[in-house]
């Protein structure tokens, strides 16, 4: 279906741009009109015939990918309105002409042109991949299959919500620790910089050795002086260069090994990449997919390397016949409570659910763990950052205190 670009006047008298999708032009204005917007400007936007989505879009899509929100929020939409029974088509068009996100209004409008032409949904949504995930499009194509798309939509849109306020949470609990420990760092390297050179500078005439460990605040102060920026340069090159090196498949494996192994993180993540493992695959298989093409899909909102490839090796033991469970227990990264609850749903026949209640129990652990650490972490950074400034006026205030005594003797 062509595509026409507008300018549009909104009942406010703001301008207003944007792409709509109409048979022509007349049409699009009426569109328009129906939208409470007056077009001043309206130019047909040319096709690839090859793919039926307007090359306009696909560079806009290019350019700025709509965010993980603005998908979360048109998920929910579409499922409110697929579940209404509204056609496809005509709900993907609503949604974006009322999106006030031009990158997801040029998005739905290129998906609505492909259901258009034939494609399926998932099919559509495929030609968008920086905007839908392979997990997205495994769902999207499992509802279509079984006729329950609102409902699967549903699903996602919860799946989508849940995966949001777990980051959320993280990001903020660790805003704060971050934040103090970055004012603690500056503080300090002012203090020894700017500061401690000038107060001991006073100390050069007393003819008196000084105590040591103001002799080591001295040699500190003197090192960061003189070779702080190249130590900052050499961090900031190690950090670029550590970098390039995950992208080395061997390199990122053994990075990957550390961090599982790590004493008390190491645990921690692997319940929460297991955590993130059963709630994306009971998503999956609630929605219809088969099992292995459900792992298949969920392997891919992993992001380290030795549970991807303990994945990939799940997958097979189970199409050699063993069952998710066993599988799971051979795999020896993913947490009991995990394999425990998958043989009780292949026992019961409920697997998603079982898998559901063993990420809501992770993530609960998960979130648990981290405000005691958080908690905890705040005051030691406080205690740390006072005891390292108590240090300097102690280095400061000896040769002072030695210089006293001397004039009293």
């Amino acid at each position: 279906m062509p595509a026409f670009e507008y300018e549009a006047l909104d009942h406010r008298g703001g301008v207003r741009t944007g792409v709509v999708s109409a048979d022509t032009a007349r049409l699009a204005r009426r569109q328009l009109r129906e939208s409470r917007l007056m077009p001043i400007k309206l130019s047909s936007v040319s096709e690839d015939r090859k793919g039926g989505i307007p090359l306009s879009f696909r560079s806009w899509l290019h350019r700025r990918p709509p965010g993980p929100s603005a998908v979360m929020v048109m998920t929910r939409q579409l499922a409110t309105m697929v579940s209404a029974a509204a056609p496809l088509e005509e709900s993907l068009q609503t949604i974006a002409l009322q999106s006030d996100n031009k990158a997801m209004r040029a998005t739905l409008l290129a998906v609505r042109a492909g259901v258009l032409e034939g494609f399926r949904l998932a099919d559509a949504m495929a030609q968008h991949g920086r905007v839908f995930s392979p997990l997205y499009r495994a769902l999207i194509g499992a509802g279509e299959i079984s006729g329950n798309l609102g409902s699967v939509l549903d699903r996602l849109a919860d799946h989508l919500e849940k995966t949001a306020r777990l980051r959320a949470k993280v990001t903020a609990a660790l805003i704060y620790p971050l934040v103090l420990s970055a004012v603690a760092v500056v503080v300090v390297a002012i203090l020894m910089v700017f500061v401690v050179p000038k107060v001991v500078s006073q100390f050069d005439g007393m003819g008196q050795e000084l105590p040591f460990l103001t002799r080591m605040l001295i040699a500190l102060s003197d090192g960061l002086s003189r070779f702080g920026l190249a130590g900052l340069f050499i961090i900031i090159l190690g950090l670029i260069g550590f970098g390039h090196a995950l992208k080395r498949e061997s390199f990122r494996r053994r990075v990957d090994r550390l961090v599982l192994d790590l004493p008390v993180l190491g645990k921690l993540l692997r319940g929460l990449y297991a955590a993130r493992l059963a709630r994306t695959l009971s998503t999956l298989i609630a929605s219809g997919s088969p099992l292995i093409e459900g792992l298949a899909a969920a392997k891919t909102t992993l992001s380290n390397l030795v549970l991807i490839e303990a994945v990939g090796r799940v997958i097979n033991s189970i199409k050699e016949g063993t069952s998710l469970s066993n599988s799971l227990r051979r795999a020896n990264l993913f947490p009991p409570m995990v394999i425990y609850m998958s043989a009780v749903g292949e026992n019961t026949g409920k697997l998603d659910v079982m898998l559901t209640k063993a990420a809501d129990h992770l993530e609960s652990e998960f979130e648990s763990f981290t405000s005691i650490a958080i908690g905890l972490l705040e005051p030691l950074i406080v205690v740390a950052m006072g005891g390292v400034v108590a240090l300097i006026m102690l280095a400061i205030l000896m040769p002072i205190l030695q210089l006293n005594s001397l004039a009293l003797l």
